[in-house]
């Protein structure tokens, strides 16, 4: 009986000094120095990347130099899958402890994107792919991407004019789907009960919504003229009277924004609303808040022409002869102001 209670006691002891041991190991992989660097150093998580590619990336900015000994006790602490994306600015992390916890706890730097109204597609891939580092085609043909269009429950065939604009903040190493999502997101914010219901009693859909308001985002310049520019296009529309508006021809000339030609009015295409009756098949750009809402509640008129005015406004009309008068006035703006930059 004795032998027996003395093999349990040296059995425990035995256990007791083993994890003694684990213990000892674990605290002084824990608290391993890395590196002797006083400077801040950059470091970017993209995401989906692995503990290995970001010990690895740790390793060649100097943060580490022991890339097994930091990826064991990471994984020991059940912290591999835990470290979020985005940007850090590792200053005096010259221990295991100090690096994992700034970099599971800390927190990333944020990056201001603000995406301007009436931007088309092409115009936010661009941005993006500079501002996030993102891939530009890539970017672009995820817009286009009818598979992922209609796994984010978008009924088209692009994503353009779905990308709200807005100011956003996003952590560097976010991939297209996270920013486009966030957009899209946005932008479904603005379809409250209240404006569902309004689309629904002027049987439009909300593409046909957003469609409209993209075109009078290209059109205006000024809020307090959206409503009214949203009512010439309604009632155009009500008696099948082609829009002619020529934001959708600036969208599918090449070379634009410019100064239209005779011959871009005739361009087969069935965003050119001045060989087509009714709405393009889609959106031309990004509208913000006020096109969408004046889309929905224009204004109650009976003009049925508007041309611009030389300084930002418009001078609406209700029949063809008045908006002859008015374009001859514009003109008349247009060569003051040649004359005036040529010095005559």
């Amino acid at each position: 009986m004795k032998v027996e209670k003395s093999t349990k006691l040296t059995i425990i002891n035995l256990l007791i000094a083993g994890l003694f041991c684990v213990t000892t190991i674990l605290l002084t992989i824990y608290y391993w120095p890395q590196n002797n660097i006083r400077k801040i150093v950059k470091v970017s998580i993209n995401q989906g990347e692995s503990l290995s590619v970001i010990s690895k990336k740790l390793e060649i900015k100097g943060v580490i130099t022991n890339k097994k000994v930091f990826e064991l006790i990471t994984k020991i602490k059940g912290l591999d899958k835990s470290i979020p994306i985005g940007t850090f600015n590792l200053k005096n992390t010259n221990i295991n402890k100090d690096i994992i916890e700034y970099l599971v706890f800390g927190v990333p730097e944020r990056k201001k994107i603000t995406i301007l109204e009436g931007w088309n597609s092409k115009q936010i891939s661009n941005y993006l792919s500079k501002e996030l580092n993102l891939d530009y085609f890539n970017f672009l043909n995820a817009l286009n991407d009818k598979n992922f269009i209609s796994s984010i429950n978008i009924k088209s065939e692009s994503l353009e004019g779905y990308l709200y604009p807005d100011t956003y903040y996003f952590y560097d190493g976010v991939d297209k789907e996270y920013v486009i999502n966030r957009l899209v997101k946005e932008y479904r914010s603005f379809w409250n009960d209240s404006n569902i219901s309004k689309a629904n009693s002027m049987n439009f859909t909300q593409h046909e919504v957003l469609t409209l308001a993209s075109i009078i985002e290209g059109e205006a310049i000024y809020d307090s003229e959206r409503p009214t520019i949203s009512a010439v296009y309604h009632n155009r529309l009500k008696i099948g009277m082609k829009l002619q508006a020529d934001p959708t021809v600036q969208y599918i000339i090449k070379d634009g924004p410019r100064r239209l030609l005779n011959k871009d009015l005739r361009i087969k295409s069935p965003y050119n609303t001045y060989l087509h009756q009714g709405l393009p098949p889609g959106p031309i750009n990004s509208p913000g808040y006020m096109s969408l809402h004046a889309a929905l509640y224009p204004g109650k008129n009976d003009y049925l022409y508007f041309v611009a005015k030389g300084d930002g406004y418009h001078t609406f009309s209700k029949n063809e002869k008045e908006h002859e008068k008015a374009k001859r006035a514009f003109q008349r703006v247009r060569r003051k102001v040649k004359r005036e930059k040529a010095g005559l």
